[in-house]
């Protein structure tokens, strides 16, 4: 399954998102335009889904609380709203709704100091057919229960959709968490766009795998027949990178801990292997990246893939990222500021969504909604040349004046 289309309402940057998803989305725009708000969105989703140790405030004091995440451009009261369409392919019919909002808890209502928010609406559609609205008779009885959703008791009989949740995978790729595992923490790396609460994150596994710490372990975590398949197809990508390359091998040391190496064909005769510890950034970003793409049948959120990558690498990502989709039936959505990485000519401009600030927010359109765009892309211009020349409000209004 993967997500066919966003709402969201007073989310960060954004006063209101309303776009179609394709298998295969990249998101672009200026900085601090809101790129990696826009992907949190769906780890927000995700972390919701967390009934131990989680679930919406965990999820949303791990944000800073609603003042943090709700827009600034709009009233302290107003409510943050995320809905979600969900099918076998970007071209099926419905299978799954969700609608979720909630606002800061009322001050009027008793609840615990640790409660940050309280939902306004919930809603579950199962293709036309409405399984769940709240607040509920029982919600109104009791409002302290709207402190949790659905997702979070197993009893609304809403696994499925729990679970495609759960699947997501996000990955911004920190080397230095993969070569001195033991000596950074990841209680001390701040989680992208993510505000600290008491001076702590939250401190469970994804929050080590989404940048790195712990991939050697998951590596190791397969069983043997998997990761001779996986090391395999992984060394034969990497041999188009690194010049020279002969073996990529994975073993455990004398005390147990897993180890990634490497050889070139180009040393000297019996010169020891390469760890982890002697890669450079780019080796382990693509490695980190390889092995997450293979691995993922979901929803896959990448942030600026392309950083420490040389030029040519980053122009096959588009068609390794399309490839990969294919095989695993999943679903892609990519952080970049590189136009290197959309010079594919096979990109549509559905596939792109464009981040234009404004004075009241950021706005997204898809590239094929942007007329001046749109006519370049159609002259045979790739989105690489176009999009980022076009991604900011005042361009773009220029360009369409041209026509």
């Amino acid at each position: 399954m993967i997500i066919t289309h966003l709402n969201a309402t007073n989310w960060r940057n954004f006063q209101k998102i309303d776009v179609s998803l394709c298998e295969r989305q990249f998101i672009v725009g200026p900085n601090a335009s809101g790129k990696s708000n826009f992907l949190d969105i769906f780890r927000f989703l995700k972390d919701i889904t967390k009934n131990e140790g989680g679930g919406l405030q965990e999820a949303v004091g791990d944000r800073g609380g609603v003042p943090t995440i709700r827009s600034l451009v709009v009233e302290q009261e107003a409510e943050v709203a995320i809905e979600v369409v969900i099918a076998d392919t970007s071209e099926s019919s419905e299978t799954w709704r969700y609608t979720l909002g909630f606002s800061q808890v009322p001050q009027s209502q008793s609840y615990s100091h640790r409660y940050f928010a309280s939902l306004t609406h919930e809603q579950v559609w199962k293709k036309d057919k409405l399984l769940l609205n709240r607040p509920n008779i029982e919600d109104k009885k009791d409002p302290d229960r709207l402190i949790r959703t659905a997702l979070e008791e197993p009893e609304h009989g809403l696994q499925e959709l729990a679970h495609f949740f759960q699947s997501f995978t996000y990955l911004h790729l920190v080397p230095q968490l993969i070569r001195f595992p033991d000596l950074i923490t990841i209680e001390s790396v701040e989680t992208d766009n993510i505000t600290r609460r008491s001076g702590s994150i939250s401190r469970n596994k994804s929050n080590r795998t989404q940048f790195g710490h712990g991939l050697l372990e998951k590596i190791a975590s397969v069983d043997e027949e998997t990761l001779r398949s996986r090391m395999k197809t992984i060394e034969d990508a990497l041999k188009n990178a690194v010049p020279q390359l002969e073996h990529l091998i994975f073993s455990h040391d004398e005390i147990g801990h897993p180890h990634l190496s490497l050889r070139c064909s180009n040393w000297r005769p019996n010169s020891p292997a390469q760890r982890e510890d002697q890669f450079s950034d780019g080796t382990l970003r693509l490695l980190g990246l390889l092995w997450t793409l293979i691995e993922s049948e979901s929803v896959l959120l990448l942030e600026e893939p392309e950083l420490s990558l040389h030029v040519g690498i980053v122009s096959q990502l588009a068609p390794l990222f399309f490839e990969m989709q294919i095989k695993t039936g999943g679903q892609i959505l990519v952080s970049t500021h590189s136009d290197d990485l959309l010079l594919e000519p096979g990109i549509d401009g559905t596939e792109v969504l464009m981040l234009i600030p404004t004075g009241t927010g950021t706005e997204v359109k898809a590239a094929s909604d942007i007329d001046a765009v749109r006519q370049l892309l159609e002259s045979g211009f790739t989105a690489g040349e176009v999009v980022f020349s076009k991604s900011n409000h005042e361009q773009v209004e220029k360009s369409e004046s041209l026509e």
